[in-house]
């Protein structure tokens, strides 16, 4: 694989730091990295954009990669699908479980709240994989995940993408309170009817 060592001696050749290369065309500067480090390719759209950048052609960049990448990025698609739906799933039956052990098993609430935590601890963990093969590829909306999905040009410049780049930690800190919001609540109403 030479794409990773192309990119890093053009970076490199025109003096850029991966934050300047990153910044040149509105990618993380961990995209970047992945991309110099071989986990991660590029998609077409950026691969335009580094070829018009360092004024070379693709196949000067890829010199021989594009089955390599296909494979890799088709396989993160596949890891994203699988450990989606596996999360959910497996946080369902969490959920389930817990309030199975309490309304129909009669465990008490001590141990169908362990057993449920545990399980829905092992989705959430899936979860965060996902969010983190997201972050590799730098996809934030849906539209994005779609084109990723079926191996499309990423649209990162249309105003959804910028407005959803520009406030993701604001987006970050409301979906944590959110979320310690519904577990009080859901803790509270717990307590009142099991407690």
């Amino acid at each position: 694989m030479e794409l990773g060592s192309q990119i890093k001696k053009h970076r490199m050749g025109q003096d850029l730091s991966q934050e300047d290369l990153a910044a040149k065309i509105y990618v993380s500067r961990q995209t970047v990295s992945n991309w110099e480090t071989d986990k991660t390719y590029p998609d077409v759209e950026n691969l335009l954009l580094l070829s018009v950048l360092f004024d070379v052609t693709i196949d000067e960049l890829i010199k021989g990669d594009v089955e390599a990448m296909k494979e890799a990025l088709a396989e993160d698609w596949k890891k994203i699908r699988i450990l989606s739906w596996g999360g959910l799933v497996i946080a369902l039956v969490g959920v389930a479980t817990f309030l199975g052990g309490v309304l129909f098993w009669n465990w008490d609430i001590v141990p169908s709240a362990l057993l449920g935590l545990l399980i829905w601890g092992i989705g959430m963990v899936m979860l965060v994989k996902v969010e983190h093969l997201k972050k590799e590829h730098d996809l934030v909306t849906y539209r994005e995940l779609i084109a990723f999905s079926k191996g499309e040009p990423i649209d990162r410049s249309n105003p959804r993408s910028q407005q959803a780049r520009k406030h993701r930690i604001l987006k970050i800190i409301a979906m944590t309170l959110a979320g310690a919001i519904v577990g009080g609540c859901a803790g509270y109403f717990g307590y009142l009817f099991f407690g």
